[in-house]
């Protein structure tokens, strides 16, 4: 089978695929999707011998029977079960050893994700050291938000009127 450092890097590949695009994932097991996207970004799936449906009926095989996730074994299980379909021409062994070698040390790939652009009117808009009235009051010195303080008017419960200026001196007023 593969080395030791072959394996390290194929579970540090299942462990970023596993967390991706679930915030709240541990990276102890995978999801459906997950796995579909690893084989492709990863070039399992060739679109010939091994395609999409090959890709989940995979995983359906390797999961739970309730299930809806795979572990760190399992996955290597649905490896071993695409590996002579990936790799024809090649022995169990070698097929595995191949495919490994394709997931191992891989990331997931962000193609297609919108990057955001700050040009024309965009930057004028977002500048916030434009700001007036009541939206300047949002944003701090820096352009970062103040949040839930930025946004709604905080209630002085001191029992003074706003802008008072004897505001806490009652008490040194009245002395027992």
């Amino acid at each position: 089978m593969a080395g030791s450092a072959d394996m390290a890097s194929l579970e540090e590949s299942f462990r970023k695929f596993a967390i991706y695009g679930d915030t709240k994932a541990t990276g102890q097991e995978m999801n459906g999707k997950n796995w579909a996207k690893l084989c492709k970004d990863c070039k399992v799936t060739d679109g010939k011998s091994v395609t999409s449906t090959d890709v989940d009926i995979v995983f359906s095989k390797v999961k739970g029977k309730t299930a809806r996730i795979i572990n760190y074994e399992e996955f290597k299980k649905a490896l071993e079960e695409l590996a002579p379909k990936r790799f024809k021409d090649k022995s169990k062994e070698e097929a595995y050893e191949a495919i490994c070698q394709l997931v191992a040390g891989k990331e997931p790939i962000n193609v297609g994700v919108t990057k955001a652009k700050t040009v024309g009117a965009v930057e004028r808009l977002t500048d916030t050291s434009k700001y007036t009235g009541s939206h300047k009051e949002r944003f701090d010195e820096s352009g970062k938000g103040k949040g839930k303080s930025g946004r709604e008017n905080i209630v002085d419960t001191s029992g003074y009127v706003s802008a008072y200026k004897n505001a806490g001196t009652y008490d040194a007023k009245v002395k027992k």
